[in-house]
């Protein structure tokens, strides 16, 4: 497996590196964000591990990019930014998954192998509820004839409904599941991307409904259930 470290701390991307390898894995190293925006379109890896702060071009700014060019890119976002609303940030982003520094090696690993297995499992079906049709492997969403444009978290939130269709999900699922983070009363993202979702389905035309249950959280349901 092919993994491209962006870091600029050369300590930093040395322990990472060092630990990578050692475990199996061939790692490319880059130190600085403007080189890097320069060879994101070259030669694919399996996997791209982004520190956000970096010279020349930053960590987020680089993952939106990638996002765009190769839709299906594993991202892992490193920082020391640790509050819920900048990992939000990241994970909006286009990041898969978000480690704060300081942070334990085998940590790093474990999140490493979690988002490689994703990339080795079998090409997921479409789903469709009422006419919506998500694709996950082309990240496209359409009604009928109609494409939804999405941004990441849009996409990877309306996933998580389709795939717990008809059933009541709590915000705190939410949080865990689709941005990898502790739900945090004190902020409204989650309410905020429902209604980014909802206002989109509806220009579309699309029927299913995603409904607020009082105190306990959303249900997508098919229009006619």
């Amino acid at each position: 497996m092919r993994v491209l470290l962006i870091e600029d701390e050369k300590n930093v991307a040395g322990f990472i590196s060092q630990g990578l390898r050692e475990n199996g894995y061939e790692v490319d190293v880059i130190h600085d964000g403007g080189e890097a925006a320069r060879r994101l379109g070259g030669a694919g890896y399996d996997l791209y591990i982004i520190d956000w702060m970096l010279p020349g071009v930053d960590g987020l700014t680089l993952i939106r990019s990638l996002r765009e060019k190769k839709p299906g890119a594993r991202i892992l976002m490193l920082t020391a930014r640790d509050t819920v609303d900048d990992k939000v940030q990241g994970l909006d982003g286009g990041a898969d998954d978000y480690l704060t520094k300081p942070f334990a090696f085998k940590e790093l690993l474990a999140r490493v192998r979690s988002l490689l297995r994703r990339e080795e499992e079998k090409d997921p079906a479409p789903l469709r509820v009422d006419g919506l049709e998500l694709d996950p492997m082309q990240r496209k969403a359409r009604a009928g004839s109609t494409d939804i444009p999405l941004s990441n978290k849009e996409f990877d939130l309306l996933l998580y409904l389709m795939k717990n269709v008809n059933k009541i999900i709590p915000r705190e699922q939410i949080a865990t599941e689709v941005w990898s983070v502790d739900f945090d009363r004190g902020t409204n993202y989650i309410d905020v991307y429902i209604n980014y979702l909802r206002k989109k389905l509806k220009e579309a035309k699309a029927c299913p409904l995603i409904l607020t249950v009082r105190g306990r959280g959303y249900i997508l349901k098919p229009e006619n259930d």
